[in-house]
């Protein structure tokens, strides 16, 4: 585990994350990252928002619903 340090970037905070950690998550300048409680109330930084895969659920199952009609509306 790598200590971090909170630094005053104007009038926030800001986290700067080492550029070997920026590699395994798969991330660089200018992407988002979301910040996400588990159910064992920890945290987890993620560049995947969970509230969009939500979504990308419940929209996968209306076109596996209406499949055929979504290929006639689609010729």
């Amino acid at each position: 585990m790598q200590p971090l340090k909170l630094r005053k970037i104007g009038n926030s905070l800001g986290l700067v994350l080492p550029k070997e950690v920026l590699g395994q998550i798969g991330v660089c300048e200018g992407d988002s990252l979301f910040l996400v409680k588990t159910p064992e109330g920890a945290f987890q930084l993620t560049p995947y928002d969970p509230e969009f895969e939500k979504q990308m659920e419940i929209a996968e199952k209306g076109m596996s619903k209406y499949r055929n009609t979504l290929r006639t509306l689609a010729k």
